[in-house]
Formats: C-alpha cells, structure tokens, sequence
C-alpha cells in the first residue's frame, strides 16, 4: 500500500510527499503535530496539516533567517526568537560564539519536546547554555520589552491559528521597541505567488514598513513551501541589508553553510518585477 501526505497550497493545488510510516501524531493545546518519515525528504514536520520543515531543505530556511541578519550587524550580543521550537534557528544562532543570550519564546512547548524526539538534526542545541526557553504567547513576551535586543527573529507558523498575533501592527511596533538603537528584526514573510499567499505577504509588510525606518525583502528557493519561491521581511534601525554587509567579517569566521554565502545575501534582495510590484503598492499606500 503506498501512503503519501498532501498539503494544499491552493483550493487547486497540492504538494504530494510519498511517506514510510508516521513517527508521531498528537494533538497539543494549540495545534495538532505530526512528523512523518519519507523517502525524498527525510523526516517531516507538520502542524495542522502544513509542512513547517523537512530534514532535506530546512537548512535553506534557517541559513537565510540567521545568517543574513548576522553578517549585517557588527555586535550581536543579545536575540529574541518567537516561534521555532524545532530547534533549526537556535543551531544556527549557537554557532555564533559572541552570542551571549539567547531567549526563545515557543507558545507550545509540545512543539519542542517532539522535535527535541524525533528530529535532532534541528533540535540539537535547544540545551545550549545561552538559550532561555519561554513558552507563552510572543506578542505578550514582548509587549512591556524596551531596548533589550540587538536581533529579534519572528520565525512563526503563518498568519492564521496560533501564529496570526504575530503578523499585527502592535507586535511590529512591540519588537521596534525592544530592540536596541541599533537593532535589526527578521521575519518570515510567507510567498508572493499565489493570491492568498501574496495578500499576507503584502499584509506583514505594510505593517512593517510602518514600523520601522529600513524596511526590505529578501528571497531563498525552498522546494516545500508553496511555490518554492519564499520571502522573509529585514527590519532595522539603523543597518542597511545590503550597504551594511560585512563580507570580509562574516567570511572570517570560517562558518560552514550549504546555502547562505555574502555573494547570495546581495543577490536575495533583489526581487522579480511582479514581487517588487506587489510590495510597492502597499509601501505607496502605506
């Protein structure tokens, strides 16, 4: 018997991952988890039937959301992460040795201790000693923050169900407000092919761009996600994503990585016309 998992990207589409065996199914307070085991990709992680990372292509997602903030701004000393209790983003963060604090605000602590079983590949540096797990609501973690962090990275589910807080105005302006002089905020910013994608897409980014003096989009190619074609959102205070790069500093370090390198960071910001289109109309509007 062949079993295959399905997520509809759109009421027309849908991406098909052939499935060995189901290694967990539970239903948490918020959401309902599975990881799955496939042929293609490894094992899988899935919340409320949505594909949040598999073990073959999650490097690219959490590459792009680390590395391009941190080879921009000179002195990370102090991160917010909101969402990503499997684990990937902390391993890249951890890797950063002037890293002094790390806290990571999980709103389902179910999330961590299933990823923490059956996927250490991402999961693995949750007990870093620099890392400080919160579980509760980000949007709450961070309303009363003032002037607390160098980098804040919004790595939540998309903008419907337990993640939905985290694409408002009030939370954009909570986490300017948290961040430093010199702060920096990355966040994911859902795709811009399909329509609905597209709307939230153009959604977040309005509210950012309210928010924050420096605002841009950058772009990686992650074969899971819908359309494959993938944004995240760079936020600043003060650094510019592009003319604020340190290649030379970031290179330095010897860092080893599948995806991120500078010369890519440069080229992420720059977008397809139909893309720079949609975001233009709501940063016009604004």
């Amino acid at each position: 018997m062949e079993l295959w998992f399905s997520e509809p990207h759109t009421p027309n589409v849908k991406l098909s991952v052939r499935v060995d065996k189901q290694l967990y199914s539970g239903q948490s307070e918020f959401q309902r988890i599975d990881v799955f085991e496939s042929p293609e990709f490894g094992r899988f992680l899935v919340l409320d039937g949505y594909v949040m990372l598999t073990e073959k292509d999650e490097f690219i997602y959490h590459e792009m959301i680390v590395h391009v903030p941190m080879a921009v701004h000179p002195d990370v000393k102090k991160v917010l992460v909101i969402g990503a209790g499997d684990g990937g983003v902390i391993r890249e963060l951890t890797r950063y040795p002037e890293i002094e604090h790390i806290d990571l605000v999980e709103i389902d602590e179910q999330v961590v201790q299933v990823s923490k079983e059956f996927l250490p590949s991402t999961a693995g540096k949750l007990n870093d000693k620099r890392v400080h797990i919160h579980y509760e609501d980000g949007l709450k973690f961070v309303r009363f923050l003032e002037n607390e962090y160098d980098l804040i990275i919004v790595d939540s589910t998309d903008p419907f169900g337990p993640g939905e807080g985290l694409f408002t105005k009030e939370f954009y302006g909570n986490c300017y407000k948290a961040l430093k002089e010199d702060g920096i905020m990355v966040n994911q910013h859902e795709s811009p092919f399909y329509e609905a994608d597209a709307t939230a897409c153009m959604r977040a980014h309005k509210r950012i761009v309210e928010s924050f003096p420096i605002s841009r989009v950058y772009q990686a190619h992650i074969p899971t996600y819908p359309s494959g074609h993938w944004l995240f959102g760079f936020a600043s205070k003060k650094y510019h994503p592009v003319h604020d790069l340190n290649a030379e500093r970031w290179l330095a370090r010897g860092l080893e990585t599948r995806y991120y390198t500078p010369k890519l960071h440069e080229g992420a910001f720059c977008l397809p016309a139909y893309v720079e289109k949609l975001l233009k109309r709501v940063e016009v509007h604004g």
